[in-house]
């Protein structure tokens, strides 16, 4: 990730108003490769933690995030959806980012499940929405298409700040996904 990382040119395009509080950052489960980086590049020592599935999978993400200083939230939607979401809340009231990705662990691929805008809505929290298109890349055949950059290749980066602000949960969710798939690889 890290080589990818310093030999690609990188572009970054911010849209909205972005500050310094305190967002909720999403991306597809497919963009999760180079994701985390934008996220540390961007707030080089806020606190955060990602929700990560106790998958094996997710235990490979958990350990890349802590390289990046990111705190993990195990659990998902699916499998103790209630206490996760609480875990989730309970770290927004302390200050900390949360990175999500609304589409996993299992998908299917660019769905929007309710946690992300719940959390939200709920918390009262702009989000962050982190895509990326590249010039050249690897994507792989699983549910996720998840996609590699190749070494030296261009990455641009979409960096949107979203207001949820007035929005019901399912609204919210309609809105945020057209937002997502604005630069993203199909």
């Amino acid at each position: 990730m890290r080589v990818l990382w310093y030999t690609s040119k990188k572009s970054f395009h911010i849209e909205g108003e972005f500050t310094q509080e305190q967002h909720i950052y999403v991306c597809w489960h497919g963009e999760l490769f180079m994701s985390p980086q934008v996220y540390r590049h961007l707030h080089k020592t806020q606190n955060a933690a990602a929700m990560i599935s106790h998958h094996f999978d997710g235990e490979l993400i958990a350990r890349v995030y802590a390289f990046l200083k990111i705190g993990a939230i195990r659990g998902s939607g699916r499998k103790g959806a209630k206490e996760v979401f609480l875990k989730a809340f309970r770290a927004l009231k302390e200050g900390r980012e949360l990175l999500i990705t609304p589409d996993g662990p299992r998908g299917p691929r660019h769905h929007m499940y309710d946690g992300a805008v719940g959390l939200a809505v709920k918390g009262k929290k702009p989000v962050c929405v982190i895509n990326f298109t590249c010039s050249s890349y690897w994507q792989l055949k699983s549910w996720d298409k998840f996609v590699i950059p190749k070494p030296f290749s261009k990455i641009d980066f979409y960096i949107q700040s979203l207001s949820l602000k007035g929005m019901d949960v399912d609204e919210a969710k309609v809105y945020l996904r057209k937002k997502m798939m604005e630069h993203t690889i199909t």
